[in-house]
């Protein structure tokens, strides 16, 4: 694979994770309410996730996905109704600024829990997603080449990804820190209902996501 294709591949790539998307809202609520290291783990989730997809369409699940009508709408109905559940959490939100203290057993134990909720949310909302397997099983074959090894072609490309996934998360998460330092627990609480509205509105149009073949 040349160089010129890995650089074409990022670009790209950075052109689709900039668009803000369910983990990136998830990354700067996260920012803004907890801070740039607690919306770490939900970073790590969505990075993880961005894994999982990518060897889902090396192992050809995206192709899967394209021609079963019904593990299709399964996978999709999975999705809308957890995007919904998050959207509905957001729009209920209190407000109030979060920490992660370290000082008691039961305060470890309790930030321990929020980590685990926020890299499960991140994780979740992506693989739950049907569009995200189409996306890889369409994208990363026009960077292959089929005279060498695809293996390892398909884990430079999912390193490549994730590198630029989590470097535009941490963007999204450090603006949404930034702009903490001067919010009000009113105006982190509009933040999230504004997150909350978008999940849901992306949920609303992922019922009408249907297979290319249809």
């Amino acid at each position: 694979m040349m160089e010129i294709s890995i650089v074409t591949f990022a670009l790209l790539a950075l052109v689709v994770v900039m668009t803000p998307g369910p983990t990136v809202l998830l990354a700067l609520s996260n920012g803004s309410r907890y801070g740039l290291v607690p919306a770490g783990y939900g970073i790590a989730g969505a990075a993880l996730s961005d894994g999982v997809l990518i060897a889902a369409a090396a192992l050809g699940l995206g192709a899967i996905l394209a021609t079963s009508a019904v593990l299709f709408t399964v996978v999709k109905m999975i999705g809308v109704g957890y995007l919904m559940w998050l959207g509905v959490q957001m729009l209920r939100s209190s407000g109030e600024l979060g920490s992660f203290p370290a000082h008691s057993n039961r305060q470890i134990s309790g930030a321990s829990g929020r980590r685990l909720t926020l890299f499960r949310k991140s994780f979740l909302v992506a693989v739950t997603n049907p569009k995200g397997y189409l996306f890889f099983t369409a994208f990363l074959p026009q960077f292959l080449d089929p005279s060498e090894a695809l293996l390892a072609q398909y884990a430079l490309l999912a390193l490549v990804f994730i590198a630029v996934d989590v470097a535009t998360m941490l963007a999204y998460a450090g603006l949404g820190t930034k702009a903490m330092q001067f919010l009000s627990d009113r105006s982190v609480r509009w933040i999230d209902r504004t997150c909350g509205g978008l999940l849901i509105t992306l949920g609303c149009a992922l019922v009408f996501v249907r297979r290319s073949n249809e």
